[in-house]
């Protein structure tokens, strides 16, 4: 008996279309293009965050403020230094307001009354905000007469004194800088740095230097362990003649001599007489910007 071919009830595969092979093929594309790996090296932000890239990073930081700073016409600034915790006068009499009415509620309260000690103090110091804000002013009035602009009021952009400088320079009309830094606590930057001046940095280092490199004076008002660390090591640099000699100026002479015994170094031996002569005590802006004005005016002022 001779076998019969039975018809097959499965169908033979479709012919492939173009329409469907352009989309397997675009599928496969936008699966490459979607990987992180096929972004432009300077567009992947993880890639950036590389432990490995953080030789870029720090180029970055160096070069991005330089290069802002250098377009804004900015020769050289001062540097101005204080406490965060140092507000205007108003605000602390307000406080001290507040702990004396808890104090006398509960009279007891040790911690109550050492909090209103605090801001007794802070109210005497608060002057030194006024002093800031005044200095940020006439500096800026004389020394961004035009487009060429010198001397310009550069802070670590927070609250207190810093906030003082750049006050004084911002109701002055002119510019100022604020170097801002990121911190476990957020820190937002004070209102009055012009816009276009105003950086945040990651690293320490690249922020110091920012701070140095067109500077031509420092003026430190009081101040915790940041204020203190930018000092001592502005000191170090031009006691070492890393950087060039200019201003130190330290406000409030009562302030410093409490906190740091200099003529008491210098019996010690650790460091030189001559060292004691880096840096002038002030009390006032006024007096301040002239000690400024008459070094440069002996020195030369070049840039």
């Amino acid at each position: 008996m001779s076998k019969v071919k039975r018809r097959s009830n499965r169908k033979a595969p479709a012919a492939d279309t173009t329409a469907a092979r352009h989309s397997r093929r675009r599928g496969l594309i936008d699966a490459i293009k979607s990987s992180p790996n096929y972004l432009r090296a300077y567009e992947d932000l993880d890639f950036l965050h590389r432990d490995e890239l953080r030789p870029i990073r720090l180029q970055l930081e160096l070069l991005k403020p330089e290069m802002i700073l250098s377009s804004h016409n900015i020769h050289s600034t001062l540097i101005c230094f204080g406490s965060a915790r140092i507000g205007p006068p108003q605000e602390a009499a307000a406080q001290v307001k507040v702990l004396e009415a808890a104090v006398k509620k509960h009279p007891q309260d040790k911690d109550l009354r050492r909090r209103l000690r605090v801001a007794q103090n802070l109210l005497a110091q608060s002057r030194y905000y006024e002093e800031a804000r005044k200095f940020g002013s006439i500096v800026t009035k004389a020394a961004q007469a035009d487009a060429h602009r010198e001397f310009v009021i550069v802070t670590g952009g927070g609250p207190g004194v810093m906030e003082a400088a750049n006050r004084g320079a911002f109701e002055a009309g002119g510019k100022s800088i604020g170097l801002n830094i990121t911190l476990p606590h957020e820190q937002d930057p004070n209102p009055y740095i012009t816009p276009d001046l105003c950086f945040q940095f990651h690293y320490f280092a690249l922020r110091k230097m920012h701070f140095l490199m067109r500077a031509r004076g420092l003026v430190v008002f009081p101040g915790g362990f940041g204020t203190m660390d930018e000092l001592f090591e502005t000191l170090t640099l031009v006691q070492t003649g890393k950087k060039r000699r200019f201003p130190i100026i330290l406000f409030g002479r009562e302030f410093w001599s409490n906190v740091v015994d200099f003529q008491y170094l210098a019996d010690c031996g650790v460091i030189a007489d001559s060292d004691l002569d880096l840096f002038q005590y002030v009390e006032t802006a006024q007096e301040a910007w002239e000690k400024i004005q008459e070094y440069w005016q002996k020195h030369g002022f070049t840039e």
